[in-house]
């Protein structure tokens, strides 16, 4: 059985990983935004029923679900200019794993500025 050439196969490289990151945050967001529609219409329908789910969510650990979901947004956005880089500049795929590393430089910066913030509300620091 000949062998592939090396470098034509996935082998768990950056490039795999941030697909699969891309597509899992991009449901994520899906998801979230089907269940924030419905559970706003609630108001609509029974204003206590409305009260009583929005009070579910004021807890800590849908307080660090908000954080994920931050960090989803801003990972996905990221990752999705990079994604038309490579795909619109002829540079793009030569510097595809350079962009990523600047994708996950960004990330961090971006909750270094969120999470301090949000995780005082969630926690009750005053």
């Amino acid at each position: 059985m000949p062998t592939a050439p090396a470098g034509t196969l996935y082998r768990g490289r950056e490039g795999m990983w941030s697909w699969v990151a891309h597509r899992v945050t991009g449901v994520s967001i899906f998801f979230f935004l089907l269940v924030h529609v419905l559970d706003t219409s609630l108001v609509r329908v029974s204003p206590e029923a409305y009260n009583a789910v929005i009070g579910t969510y004021q807890t800590p650990i849908m307080g660090l679900g908000e954080a994920g979901l931050v960090a989803a947004i801003v990972f996905h956005a990221f990752n999705g200019l990079r994604i038309a880089l490579v795909d619109f500049w002829s540079e793009g795929a030569r510097y595809q794993r350079v962009m990523l590393w600047v994708v996950l430089g960004l990330l961090v910066v971006t909750m270094a500025g969120f999470l301090p913030r949000h995780l005082m509300n969630v926690f009750g620091a005053e």
